[in-house]
């Protein structure tokens, strides 16, 4: 993700947060962890799915247990430490700096 170019960070950060959430979704435990430990339900998932909000929510979730960092990296093809810096182009990027 280049720095010079905010929008195409984000909308980079977002595709990520996107795939990691299918990564979830995948796996009706793996979701199942997600929505108890978010609060929300199956049908605000589908229909908040493209808010940038509830992506960088989904990015945390993944950032805060390593091992599921790690399977998904490596589902995607990519290294664990993409999902932080991505995580830094979503609303909430605070906790991450």
């Amino acid at each position: 993700m280049k720095r010079s170019d905010p929008a195409a960070a984000r909308e980079a950060a977002e595709a990520l947060a996107l795939r990691a959430l299918a990564f979830l979704a995948e796996d009706p435990e793996r979701l199942g962890r997600f929505l108890a430990l978010s609060g929300i339900g199956p049908g605000e998932l589908r229909s908040r799915a493209a808010d940038p909000a509830l992506l960088g929510g989904v990015l945390d979730h993944l950032l805060s247990d390593e091992r599921l960092l790690v399977a998904f990296a490596q589902a995607d093809g990519l290294k664990p430490e993409e999902a932080a810096r991505a995580r830094r182009h979503l609303p909430g990027a605070a906790l991450w700096d």
